[in-house]
């Protein structure tokens, strides 16, 4: 009771973009409220994050991700680049990885 698994693939799949997005979505959130206090190289890589976020956002969230990412690329002062697609997996890791960036060099 109360248990629930996710046993097929498409579950599998819908648990993962979800978390992804889901982290992603709030990373880029805290990076808007502290704007002042990232550099142009990671305004430029929430931009890039905010890009390949594009092919597994649904709905309006899809719609608004590249306005997000052209104005973070715009913050950094660099051009608008292409929607590449990356796998979930990968943008985990980079979710991760950016996000431990992001925070340790705000805490200084």
């Amino acid at each position: 009771m109360g248990v629930h698994r996710i046993t097929s693939e498409a579950a599998k799949y819908y648990a993962l973009r979800e978390k992804v997005i889901g982290n992603a979505i709030s990373l880029i959130g805290e990076a808007s409220v502290r704007l002042d206090k990232l550099s142009k190289e990671q305004l430029e890589k929430i931009g890039d994050l905010a890009a390949k976020l594009l092919p597994h956002a649904p709905g309006y969230a899809g719609k608004a991700i590249p306005i997000i990412a052209r104005l973070f690329w715009k913050l950094a002062g660099v051009e608008e680049r292409e929607f590449k697609f990356v796998s979930l997996e990968e943008l985990e890791t980079e979710v991760e990885s950016l996000k431990k960036e992001i925070f340790q060099d705000c805490s200084k």
